[in-house]
């Protein structure tokens, strides 16, 4: 009989070490080694000994014998989902999507399951099956297609598998699968090892799509060992704040596909509502104009979106001014003031300001900059924008209105939304002749103060 292997790993970041000790040296963090069951005797194939599933072998070819048709893959019948997936899912590819507690990660896989024209198993080890139900009834009571499993045993998973033969396979989460063949508790990090490469293993000999919720930790990251992520085709992040309705799903890894393509989903009663146009619902409904608000047209990805900067400018109360940002950099908030009162003559350095980024989003494109400063010189003035006026720019130090990246895309989402007027750098090669908007270009922050203030 084999000799039973351990090692010890960091339960917080998953290093290896050969001994015990104190501190991990790769996270720096104390009292998280402990010893895991690496190996156990007679281990076996994830397939059952009376199974018939053939497996498949692979042979070199030369590269220019490999066949390099477009495989076919399965609609999800979600757009958005499909968007950020590269335009459906991929015949025995692997695919991890991890996101915040509570932020609607198995409401949005069991809606994707019950829309599936495809047979379709939902394994959960954290809900029952009347849990389950009772979601499933609020979002679409109407399917047949899609079977619950509650267990947490792969090996027992992958019986119900063979009598089933499913089409997909959906699993909530990773981190509650245990295998026989490790001798430690669930979520570990030898059992996530163990547990992901068994399911890699069926994935790729049945050519099924797995898809897989995992945990994230404290920090945002994926629980468990780096490798989890390498070892999956796709890792998809859902984020949002759970006080906001907006849910955004993005790519952080896709074999089959961009990683720079963006889903947004609204949450309502009856389960998470696919955003088609999320321009129109980022810019706030008013009647009249008021100050310190600019229009940016920003990019997400590859998705152009018109999002609203508000600003605050008001007489510090206390001998410091405070810098505050939602959504927006807080240091890039600092340089673009030091710009404005250096380079435009506004002394900004006694006031409060306060900028915000509606609709609960964060925004790190440089394009904004140039909404920003409108915004807070509005906020300054106390006077109002027009409201189909918006902003494309980045700001430089010296003050220059610096061009941005796809900016004739950013001009046809304007013009179909109905603004007037999109304020640019000089410097954007811009080949486009639009009917319904006007191109202001300015270079410097000057040119802008002379045209708004």
């Amino acid at each position: 009989m084999a000799k039973v292997k351990t090692t010890f790993f960091c339960q917080s970041c998953g290093a290896q070490y050969a001994k015990w000790q104190g501190q991990c040296n790769s996270c720096k963090a104390w009292n998280t080694i402990a010893e895991e069951v690496i190996q156990t005797p007679e281990k076996s194939d994830w397939k059952t000994p009376n199974s018939n599933t053939a497996k498949r072998t692979s042979v070199p070819l030369l590269i220019n014998e490999i066949d390099a048709s477009k495989e076919a893959r399965l609609d999800t019948f979600d757009a958005e989902f499909n968007r950020v997936l590269g335009g459906g899912i991929v015949p025995g590819s692997l695919t991890l999507l991890g996101g915040e507690p509570g932020i609607g990660k198995s409401t949005l896989l069991l809606q994707v399951a019950l829309k599936l024209p495809y047979k379709t198993l939902y394994v959960s080890g954290e809900e029952s099956q009347k849990q389950i139900k009772m979601r499933a009834e609020r979002i679409n009571p109407n399917n047949s297609n899609c079977y619950i499993l509650t267990e947490t045993k792969t090996q027992n998973i992958f019986k119900q598998i063979e009598a089933l033969q499913p089409d997909i396979v959906i699993v909530d989460s990773i981190q509650t699968l245990h295998s026989d063949y490790i001798e430690s508790s669930s979520g570990s990090i030898s059992q996530i090892k163990e547990c992901t490469t068994e399911l890699i293993k069926f994935a790729k000999e049945t050519s099924t799509p797995v898809v897989l919720i995992g945990h994230i930790t404290k920090d945002g990251n994926i629980a468990g060992p780096k490798i989890l992520e390498h070892m999956v085709d796709t890792v998809l992040q859902f984020e949002g704040d759970r006080n906001h309705v907006f849910r955004i799903l993005r790519a952080n890894k896709n074999r089959f596909g961009s990683t720079s393509e963006l889903g947004i989903y609204e949450m309502q009663g009856s389960g998470l509502r696919e955003v088609s146009n999320p321009s129109e619902i980022l810019i706030s409904k008013k009647d009249e104009e008021l100050s310190g608000n600019a229009i940016a047209a920003t990019l997400e990805g590859m998705r152009p979106l018109m999002i609203e900067v508000q600003a605050l400018v008001s007489t510090a109360v206390y001998g410091t001014p405070q810098r505050s940002a939602t959504g927006f950099n807080a240091k890039r908030l600092n340089m673009l003031l030091a710009v404005l009162e250096k380079r435009a003559g506004f002394r900004l350095g006694a006031k409060d300001v306060f900028l915000n980024i509606t609709g609960g989003i964060t925004v790190d494109d440089p394009a904004i900059d140039l909404a920003v400063v409108a915004a807070i010189l509005s906020s300054n003035e106390d006077e109002a924008l027009a409201k189909d006026y918006c902003f494309a720019a980045e700001v430089g130090l010296s003050g220059e209105i610096r061009p941005v990246q796809r900016v004739e895309q950013r001009i046809q989402e304007a013009e179909k939304l109905g603004f007037s007027t999109i304020f640019v750098s000089k410097y954007n090669k811009i080949s486009l002749k639009p009917k319904a908007i006007k191109i202001q270009l300015i270079s410097k922050i000057e040119d802008l103060v002379d045209l708004i203030v």
